[in-house]
């Protein structure tokens, strides 16, 4: 029974990826053009600058991959891989919780786990470190700036799973209402200290060296020796399409995952909630692990 659980998770994460790159091809990708499209001309405009100070300008390197085989097969390949292996994961979760979370039912508890995942692996550290087209990020931070958000990840994953233990260790005595706003207090008083401890993109060593203190690592406007700005800093609606269009791509792939998984979850269980039902328990599929 688990491995056929685990095989209709990776079904389902596949399908989610590919439900989430057909949403990225069409509302996402062209904010991703209009993110390169700046870069380049930012980056030309900072050739012309360093050409007019009688400095040496590198040319660009070649493409090893072209804008199309990007913007179709690499994000969908990145996608559907990305949605598969979310899908093994999830379904390990889904039979770790399944028979220890209370009278669930399969597709109920299929949302619930989704929606943490959402929330856990995305959504908290999002709120820390929010998703950047191209053009924003500098090559000299790109070793510092992913152990920080791996180390977002981690923390909201740890301590989500300390509050669902604090919860049910709270329950009989706080009932369950009240021991579940106990837990997600704690949760948020958690995240919250590792968030303040954390530094912000534009205060990392290597940004204040060049650049300056800054909150994050979004172009500003570049400017010649004189002060006079030859090229304006990142569109504000760039940025806000694009992290807006990554939210709602996340909340489409973990939503199609919890929505295509319960139907699958609960005909493989259905044999063990007739024998429950049997047994007098309704509706509660036993513990398959």
């Amino acid at each position: 029974m688990e491995r056929r659980l685990i095989t209709r998770g990776l079904l389902a994460g596949a399908l989610a990826g590919l439900v989430a790159f057909c949403f990225a091809r069409i509302f996402a990708e062209p904010v991703i053009a209009k993110a390169i499209a700046y870069e380049s001309g930012r980056d030309a405009a900072q050739a012309a600058l360093d050409r007019a100070a009688g400095l040496a300008v590198a040319p660009d390197g070649p493409d090893i991959f072209s804008r199309t085989v990007q913007s179709n097969l690499g994000i969908g390949v990145g996608l559907i891989g990305f949605g598969a292996a979310m899908g093994a994961l999830y379904s390990v979760v889904y039979l770790l919780c399944l028979g220890r979370v209370g009278t669930v039912q399969p597709k109920v508890l299929a949302l619930l786990v989704a929606g943490a995942g959402l929330a856990a692996i995305y959504l908290v550290p999002y709120l820390k470190y929010p998703a950047n087209p191209p053009a924003i990020g500098h090559s000299e931070t790109i070793k510092p700036r992913t152990a920080l958000y791996l180390t977002m990840v981690v923390c909201s994953v740890a301590f989500l799973l300390a509050a669902i233990w604090l919860g049910r260790r709270l329950a009989p005595r706080f009932g369950n209402w009240n021991a579940s706003l106990l837990s997600a207090l704690g949760f948020a008083v958690a995240i919250g200290i590792v968030m303040a401890i954390l530094p912000p993109l534009g205060e990392l060593s290597a940004n204040v060296q060049v650049y300056g203190h800054h909150a994050t690592e979004t172009p500003l406007p570049l400017t010649d020796a004189k002060g006079t700005i030859v090229y304006p800093g990142f569109p504000a609606d760039t940025l806000f399409s694009f992290r807006f269009y990554s939210v709602c791509n996340q909340v489409i792939l973990w939503g199609t995952l919890g929505l295509a998984f319960g139907p699958m979850a609960e005909r493989v269980l259905r044999p063990a909630m007739r024998r429950a039902e049997t047994a007098g328990g309704a509706g509660v599929a036993a513990p398959v692990v």
